[in-house]
Parts: C-alpha cells; structure tokens; sequence
C-alpha cells in the first residue's frame, strides 16, 4: 500500500486531469522507452543524469559503472525519482500561452537494490534486449572483468506518478477571434535510419535485429 507520503509525492498538482492512475497505460510507457532520467541530491546538489534502463519484474534495472558517484549513491539507498519522457507532438495554439506538447510522462520513486549472480546476469540480457530486440544473442557477453566493472541496480517503486497530455483543442475564443491563424497539432515520433556499420563490418551483412529497427517506432 502506498504510504500517504508518498501519495502527496506522486500527486499531480499541475492539470491534475492529465493524471493516470492506470498500472497498464504505465507499463506501456516504460515498455516504450529506452533512456530515463535519473534525479538524486548529493551534498546538497540535485543531479539528474541520463541512463539507459528496462522494465524488469516489479520495476526496471539501469546499469552503470561500478566507479559511478551516481551509482555508488544510489546502491548506498539514497532516494531517487526515474523519469520517462515521451514527446509525441507539438500543439500550437493560436495564442503562445495555450501552445504546448503533447506527451507522456513517468515519475517513478524510491531506492534501489544492487543486483548480482543470475539476477545480474539476467538483468543485463533483458536490459540488451529491452534496448535492441534479438541484439543478445549477436554479441560477445561481458567478461568477469567486464561484469566486476559493471553495476546493475533494481528499483521497485514505492509511488508512481503518469501524466499523458494527448490530442489538441483550442480555445474558443481565439478561433472565433484569429479566424486566419492556423492551429493544431504536429506528431513526433522516432525512427531509426539506415543502419552504418563500422570499417571491419563493412561487408558483414547487417542482421534482421538491426535491419528491423527501422520499422520500430517509439
């Protein structure tokens, strides 16, 4: 059960009627992204810093190097909020005030648990093939020295926060008074391009995984 505190964190307070409480339209947007903001105070100082992560069991694994202030912090239990961000078009307005973006937006809160052994192991493979699908099985698997040199930490969160801003409507004011401004909404979205391969691969072919890629949009 989520503790009261962390229900006044995870609150919306800014259009409150953006906010989704829905468990599945979270997991869509955490399915749908690869790299998260990660927010923590050291000495004072709040840092944010981007990482590459996956959904994994209750929660999602970023990995990092072992020599990381961020990630030694972070194993340490120090409280943190992991952000998602997915802009999915611009709305213009007729008037600057009432343009924005549409978007959808995860805050995910709580502290994080060091992985190792085949929790580790499976984690790193999930977390590959949560970035490119069918990559782990085309690439060479860290060595001892690489996995010592490697840190994988788990968050389950203990509140989570979604706001999804979707769709355009202006106000009505300002289409009756600007009849000759135009308004709506410009879609974005990310798509990968032709993939370029290093000189040594130049004349390996490049494989499905990565050749469809490009038919994968975020």
């Amino acid at each position: 059960m989520t503790s009261p505190e962390a229900a006044i964190r995870s609150t919306v307070r800014r259009l409150p009627e953006n906010q989704v409480d829905d468990p599945a339209r979270l997991a869509e947007v955490l399915a749908a992204g690869v790299v998260a903001q990660v927010g923590v105070v050291q000495d004072g100082w709040p840092y944010a810093v981007p990482v590459g992560y996956a959904p994994w069991r209750d929660g999602v694994v970023i990995h990092g190097s072992t020599a990381s202030r961020l990630f030694k912090l972070l194993a340490g239990g120090a409280p943190m909020c992991l952000t998602v961000t997915h802009l999915d078009g611009l709305s213009l307005a007729r008037s600057a005030f009432h343009s924005g973006m549409s978007y959808r937006s995860a805050m995910l809160f709580g502290t994080c648990v060091p992985l190792t052994g085949e929790d580790k192991a499976a984690a790193l493979a999930d977390l590959t093939e949560h970035l490119l699908p069918g990559r782990w099985e085309h690439v060479r698997h860290p060595s001892v020295q690489e996995d010592k040199a490697t840190m994988v930490l788990y968050l389950v969160p203990t509140a989570w926060s979604l706001k999804i801003s979707a769709g355009f409507e202006d106000h009505a004011e300002d289409i009756e008074a600007y009849p000759e401004l135009w308004a709506g909404l410009v879609p974005l979205r990310v798509v990968a391009d032709e993939p370029i391969p290093d000189d040594a691969a130049s004349q390996v072919p490049v494989p499905p995984h990565v050749s469809d890629l490009r038919h994968i949009r975020r």
